[in-house]
């Protein structure tokens, strides 16, 4: 079923390139969360995921890069898409499960068109 949602993904992005719809432009902070992202492992041994975990971090990440710019997320209600507080205040992050979540930080280059850049900076344990 997961592969089968990666490729309704991978045709919606191809079609989006087609018809010039921009798409978020995705760049990632560490290796780590490239090689996650690309290869569905990491050579990074601090980072190990459980697969079911890699594959909803995939999907989600593919969920960004398809969306136009970042209002797009509010309603998907299943993100959880929210503005950190606190000690983390300018960071965004969504949800891949109740455990984990996506940080990313976001920002609007304004030229002939807008272009959002997400900059993914980490896969974390939301509760620890």
């Amino acid at each position: 079923m997961v592969s089968t949602i990666i490729v309704d993904i991978e045709k919606k992005i191809i079609f989006a390139l087609r018809t010039n719809r921009l798409i978020m432009e995705i760049n990632f902070d560490k290796e780590y969360l490239r090689q996650l992202y690309e290869e569905g492992k990491t050579t990074d041994k601090k980072h190990r995921f459980q697969p079911h975990i890699i594959a909803r971090y995939q999907l989600r990440i593919k969920v960004l890069e398809q969306a136009q710019d970042i209002e797009e997320l509010y309603p998907l209600h299943s993100l959880h898409y929210e503005v950190l507080k606190g000690a983390k205040a300018g960071i965004s992050s969504i949800r891949v499960n109740d455990q984990y979540r996506i940080e990313f930080t976001v920002k609007q280059v304004s030229s002939e068109t807008v272009v959002t850049i997400c900059n993914i900076l980490e896969l974390s344990n939301h509760y620890k």
